[in-house]
């Protein structure tokens, strides 16, 4: 599985963006997906996470309530939709691929990475 991740951008404190991770090759609506990100200077953190179906996720405190995970597996992608975004949001955005039957939240249970896209959230 081949996975780009895209619609980063800069944005001011309160605003919206909807990142997208689109996958390629294997049958990509087999996977469970997850979203991590690694602010300037800290590790890569948990995000969010959808099963392979659409019927599980899973958030960080951090992000519950203002972020949102879905997917179209028509489109072989799945969207991360960031509302309310706070200067504490800044980082490179990573989308994952795993192929267990639960989202999961560890890092390590991801088998295939996309690239990478820059949110930075101006205050």
């Amino acid at each position: 599985v081949q996975l780009q991740a895209s619609g980063g951008g800069l944005v001011q404190t309160g605003d919206s963006l909807r990142l997208s991770c689109e996958a390629s090759g294997r049958t990509f609506s087999n996977y469970c997906t997850g979203w991590f990100r690694q602010a300037p200077g800290k590790a890569r953190g948990f995000v969010a996470a959808i099963s392979w179906n659409g019927d599980r996720t899973n958030y960080a405190d951090s992000v519950r309530g203002r972020f949102a995970i879905s997917r179209d597996s028509a489109k072989n992608t799945v969207y991360l939709q960031m509302n309310n975004l706070k200067p504490e949001d800044t980082a490179v955005y990573y989308c994952a691929a795993d192929s267990a039957t639960r989202p999961s939240v560890f890092q390590y249970n991801y088998d295939y990475w996309g690239q990478g896209t820059l949110v930075t959230v101006s205050s």
